[in-house]
Parts: C-alpha cells; sequence; structure tokens
C-alpha cells in the first residue's frame, strides 16, 4: 500500500468511525433526553419514549455494528487490505 493510497484509506476508515459514533452519541444520550415528549407516539400499544428506552436504542445498536462491519469490509477491500477468507 502506498503512502497516498494510505491516507485515503486511513480517510475512509475515519470518517466511517466519526459517523458511527455520532449515531451511537445519538441513540445512547439524544434520543433518551426526548423520553417524555416521545411518551406521546404509541407503537404496538407502547409510548415510543418507554420503547426507544427499552429495546429500540439496543436493536439500533445491533444494526449498527452490522452495517459497520459491511462498510469497513467494503472499504478495506476496495483499498487492497482486506484478508483473505
Amino acid at each position: 500500500m502506498s503512502d497516498n493510497s494510505g491516507d485515503r484509506y486511513w480517510q475512509r476508515t475515519s470518517t466511517l468511525m466519526w459517523i458511527m459514533m455520532g449515531l451511537w452519541i445519538f441513540f445512547s444520550f439524544i434520543v433518551h433526553m426526548f423520553v417524555t415528549p416521545l411518551n406521546g407516539i404509541k407503537i404496538a400499544g407502547f409510548p415510543l419514549g418507554f420503547y426507544m428506552a427499552s429495546q429500540g436504542s439496543l436493536i439500533i445498536f445491533v444494526v449498527m455494528l452490522f452495517w459497520f462491519a459491511k462498510a469497513q469490509d467494503k472499504i478495506d477491500r476496495e483499498e487492497g487490505v482486506a484478508e483473505e477468507e
């Protein structure tokens, strides 16, 4: 991997990391700061605030993990640093 290629790889990986960090902060803290107003919306009979606090954030985190792994693998393959299976 050339130096320029390494810089591009790190830039793409870093961007992905910051996007994931932003989403994590949003679903960990920001959504939970608005639990009371969200409770006015019902999903399957449960208030949305309760749902996000008990299940929603956990589901989002699992989806984020799979999305991150797929996106990082794509970056690795495009930059020529993927591990062979």
